[in-house]
């Protein structure tokens, strides 16, 4: 399997994940990235014994995109907390059905999670085993009844973006967990890990990356004048 490599060096390994491949392994024993890229990294430097690669933030399984892994255990800690500080700069690319309501807007809902149906409901913000959930979306254009969004998380809780926008009334294209009186079975979700802002957690300066999504439906209904648009960082 080739995993597009969009950064590297000595403390940080930033990769682009395939959809459908878990972050980590999970009860389905598949291939999972967090063990790939470690076999991948002792294969390349001909490390003996264990590979060192920490685990940041993760990425739902059907989505693909940029994700920053730590190779040394002090960029690993310097990681996490810039994530709990919120500092750490995430943005995703959406394909919705319909239309949001508001061109742009910051959502808030308090979120728990069902563990044995791998599922995530909105609840009160009285309830003691919800965990509040923010992101700001923006509307980059339309087409049919489908809408292409940039969003940014503030929070990182399981299914947030799926869940957050499907409350709103656009499901994710292809999302049948959260959509699925408007989506097909087979299709695939339409979200993608685009864009990571960060300050190096050793070298003190500001690194960015981006991924683009893969140049096939329904992302190639945007194929020229969205991309252009500033919240797509080229």
């Amino acid at each position: 399997m080739n995993i597009p490599i969009l950064y590297e060096d000595n403390h940080l390994l930033v990769v682009e994940k395939p959809v459908n491949m878990p972050v980590q392994k999970d009860k389905t024993e598949d291939d999972d990235l967090h063990n790939f890229l470690k076999r991948d990294l002792k294969i390349r430097y001909q490390k003996p014994g264990n590979v060192y690669l920490g685990l940041v933030h993760r990425l739902d399984r059907p989505v693909g995109g940029a994700i920053v892994f730590a190779k040394t255990s002090k960029a690993a800690s310097r990681l996490s907390d810039m994530l709990r500080r919120r500092v750490i700069h995430r943005k995703y690319l959406a394909v919705v059905r319909g239309v949001p309501l508001k061109r742009e807007a910051t959502l808030e809902h308090y979120l728990v999670k069902n563990r044995r149906k791998n599922k995530v409901f909105t609840t009160s913000p009285g309830d003691k085993q919800a965990k509040k959930a923010v992101l700001d979306y923006e509307v980059l254009d339309v087409t049919g009844d489908m809408s292409l969004l940039s969003v940014e998380l503030h929070t990182g809780r399981p299914h947030q973006i799926r869940v957050q926008l499907a409350e709103t009334g656009c499901p994710l294209y292809g999302d049948q967990k959260y959509g699925g009186h408007t989506n097909k079975i087979g299709e695939q979700i339409a979200l993608w890990a685009h864009y990571l802002q960060f300050e190096h957690p050793v070298k003190k300066e500001p690194v960015s990356f981006h991924s683009k999504p893969p140049k096939k439906h329904p992302w190639t209904q945007w194929s020229t004048g969205a991309w252009h648009h500033p919240n797509f960082v080229e």
